[in-house]
């Protein structure tokens, strides 16, 4: 009879330890949510609510510039609010953001970021930007953003699958943050400064559609509805004619506005500003998938002209 091998015991499991992602580091679980939290915030569009410095110092009289520190306060009430509305637009279009070549990574569409945390967040925005605003500047400015919240979330809502009302609705948030600044600083925008202001602003908006259409074609509709609506052709004519229009309401603004010497200043400074948009023609007209405002800040002869035009109109203001 043949001798059976002895059994032996089965080996005790050891819980095999959870895996990290290569390349991150320990800490990378404690960092994500205030990670997504501060991506989801969008950092980089935050230089747009320096619009709230246009008023004072486009009213700069002799280098003096008055209500600094109320044009600060309002920088930060319409940082805050934009935040807020980031929150609650990027869990709107969380669904929508999942197919999207490139918003599939943001943190809400991607799962980073759970959506009721995002929607706590904006609500905590919010307050905080008019508590800001009706406590360390005045009611004109928390009507300013009030108005820009409330525009904003009904863009979200609905108002941004209206073609045409939607790119007015997108440009009125810039134009209603050099408003508030102005009221912030206590100072007189003139019309034809609000309507610079309007006609750059409706630029910008065009130009956001012209190259999602331009850099997705067919398949843009499918991630914003209201594109169905739009053409390249008519996209791109409706920018340039925004552009020529800006150009003839700068003009107008600056024979009009301060002392003879400060208005031959101005009319220098056309040249600058003609210059950069023919620039951001050149970069809108390629089909590219990189954000306008990336176009604006972070093209070097475009910040060249950026900065001469600067010079010159800061010159203006202490002539």
């Amino acid at each position: 009879m043949t001798a059976q091998p002895p059994v032996l015991p089965a080996p005790e499991l050891q819980p095999v330890p959870e895996l990290q992602p290569i390349g991150a580091p320990a800490g990378a679980a404690r960092l994500g949510w205030p990670r997504a939290v501060l991506r989801t915030s969008r950092p980089r569009q935050w230089p747009k609510n320096l619009l709230v410095f246009a008023a004072p110092v486009a009213a700069a009289d002799r280098g003096r510039i008055e209500g600094v520190g109320g044009a600060l306060v309002a920088f930060v009430a319409f940082t805050l609010a934009s935040c807020a509305v980031y929150f609650v637009n990027d869990v709107a279009d969380a669904e929508r953001d999942r197919h999207h070549p490139v918003k599939r990574t943001r943190p809400v569409a991607s799962g980073e970021l759970a959506e009721r945390h995002a929607l706590a967040v904006a609500v905590a925005c919010v307050a905080l930007a008019e508590t800001g605003a009706l406590l360390a500047a005045d009611a004109g400015l928390a009507a300013c953003v009030t108005g820009y919240l409330a525009l904003s979330f009904l863009y979200c809502a609905t108002l941004k699958h209206l073609p045409v009302l939607e790119l007015t609705m997108l440009a009125s948030g810039f134009v209603l943050r050099a408003i508030g600044g102005a009221a912030a600083a206590a100072v007189a925008p003139s019309g034809w400064f609000v309507l610079v202001c309007s006609l750059g602003a409706l630029l910008v908006a065009i130009s956001k559609r012209y190259t999602e259409l331009a850099a997705l074609g067919p398949a843009a509709a499918g991630h914003r509805p209201c594109l169905r609506r739009y053409t390249p052709q008519g996209l791109r004519t409706a920018q340039r004619v925004v552009s020529v229009a800006m150009i003839g309401a700068y003009l107008s603004w600056a024979l009009l506005n301060g002392s003879r010497w400060a208005a031959d200043w101005h009319l220098v400074t056309v040249l600058p500003l003609a210059a950069a948009l023919l620039r951001f023609d050149r970069l809108t007209g390629r089909a590219t998938m990189a954000r306008v405002e990336d176009l604006i800040t972070r093209d070097g002869p475009m910040l060249g002209c950026e900065l001469v035009w600067l010079m010159l109109f800061v010159a203006a203001g202490t002539a």
